[in-house]
C-alpha cells in the first residue's frame, strides 16, 4: 500500500511537473520568442542606460511572455547592424537612424513613434545655438568658419536636419566631409547634453541639440540656465524617434508588439501598473508615451537626405 501511495505521488508530481512546463512554455504570446533582445543609444551621456528602460522592459516581459535582454550600444551605426545582423529584435532609433537602416537593407517595421506629453502627436525639433552672451552670432549664417558642435554624423537633430539648415543658409554645399570642413569647423560631441554643454562652456562657438535637452533635461538638472544659451535657429518638425521591430519576428510578434506599444508602452499605463513610480517616462528622451507611426511618416527624412547628400544616409 506504501508503495502504491508512492508511486501515485511521483506519478502526481510528473504530471503537474509536466503541466508547469506546457503553461511556461505557452505563456508568451502568439510567434513571439523566448528572449528579446532590445537596443538604443542614449541622447545623453549615460552608464546606465538600461535603468531608463526599465518601467518599459517590465511592460514588455508582462505582455508578451518573453525575457527582454537590454543592449545599450555606443552609436547608432552599432544598432542598425545588429538589426541587420538579427542580434536586435527591438530597437529605439532616432529617425535618420531609421532611415539609415531602410538603405541599407534592415527588414524592419516601426511599432510607434514617442511623443513628449499625452495628446501631443509625435514630433520634434532641433535647435541652433550659440552663448548667450555673443553677439557676433544671430542665424546660421554667422556659423561660417566657426567652431559648432554636432552630436553623432547618424543623428537626426544633431547633424542631418542642421546641416540641410547650414546648407540653405549657404554656409555649406552640402555634409559630406569636405564640403563641412571647408565651411565650418565640426566637432562630433556624442551627444545632446554634451552638445548643449560643450557650448555653453565656449567649447564650441556654436552648434546643436534636440529642443528637449535644451528646455527641459539639462534646466531640470541644473546644468542649463535661462541665459546660458542663445537660440539662433530652429528646424522644421521632424519626425519622431520611434520602435522598431525586426520583420522576421513574423505577423503575429509584430502586431502584439504594436499593440502594446501604442496602447500600453505610456506613462499613464505603467504607473497604474505599478511598474513605475512618480515620474514614469519611456525612453531617455522624456517621452510620455507610444503613438502609431508607419514607414511614410519618414520621408521627410528622406527628402533631407537628398539635399544634404550626406554620405551617411548611405550607410
Amino acid at each position: 500500500m506504501s508503495l502504491l501511495r508512492t508511486s501515485l505521488a511521483v506519478g502526481a508530481l510528473l504530471a503537474l511537473t509536466a503541466a508547469c512546463g506546457a503553461s511556461d512554455a505557452t505563456s508568451r504570446a502568439e510567434g513571439m520568442p523566448e528572449t528579446l533582445v532590445l537596443a538604443a543609444i542614449p541622447a545623453e551621456n549615460s552608464t546606465d542606460l538600461k535603468a531608463g528602460y526599465e518601467p518599459l522592459i517590465k511592460l514588455l516581459e508582462k505582455e508578451t511572455g518573453a525575457t527582454v535582454e537590454f543592449k545599450q550600444a555606443s552609436d547608432y551605426a552599432g544598432v542598425v547592424e545588429g538589426m541587420i545582423a538579427g542580434n536586435v529584435d527591438i530597437a529605439f532609433f532616432g529617425p535618420f537612424a531609421y532611415v539609415i537602416a531602410t538603405t541599407n537593407g534592415a527588414k524592419i517595421q516601426p511599432l510607434g513613434a514617442v511623443t513628449a506629453a499625452k495628446g501631443q502627436p509625435a514630433g520634434y525639433h532641433s535647435y541652433g545655438l550659440t552663448q548667450g552672451s555673443n553677439t557676433a552670432i544671430n542665424d546660421l549664417k554667422d556659423f561660417a568658419g566657426k567652431s559648432v558642435c554636432f552630436v553623432d554624423p547618424g543623428s537626426t537633430s544633431g547633424f542631418l536636419y542642421p546641416s540641410a539648415g547650414l546648407i540653405s543658409a549657404g554656409v555649406i554645399k552640402s555634409s559630406v566631409e569636405a564640403d563641412l570642413t571647408a565651411g565650418l569647423k565640426p566637432v562630433y560631441a556624442g551627444g545632446h547634453d554634451a552638445s548643449a554643454l560643450a557650448i555653453k562652456n565656449g567649447d564650441c562657438e556654436a552648434g546643436f541639440a534636440m529642443e528637449s535637452m535644451v528646455d527641459k533635461t539639462l534646466p531640470e538638472k541644473g546644468e542649463l540656465k535661462a541665459g546660458d544659451l542663445k537660440q539662433v535657429w530652429k528646424s522644421e518638425t521632424i519626425a519622431g524617434s520611434l520602435f522598431a521591430a525586426r520583420t522576421d519576428l513574423g505577423p503575429a510578434a509584430l502586431a502584439t508588439l504594436t499593440q502594446v506599444m501604442t496602447k500600453k508602452a505610456n506613462a499613464d499605463h505603467l504607473l497604474s501598473q505599478r511598474l513605475c513610480e512618480g515620474e514614469c517616462l519611456i525612453t531617455d528622451e522624456d517621452a510620455w508615451g507610444v503613438v502609431p507611426a508607419a514607414d511614410a511618416d519618414y520621408d521627410g527624412v528622406r527628402e533631407v537626405c537628398a539635399v544634404t547628400k550626406s554620405d551617411k544616409c548611405k550607410g
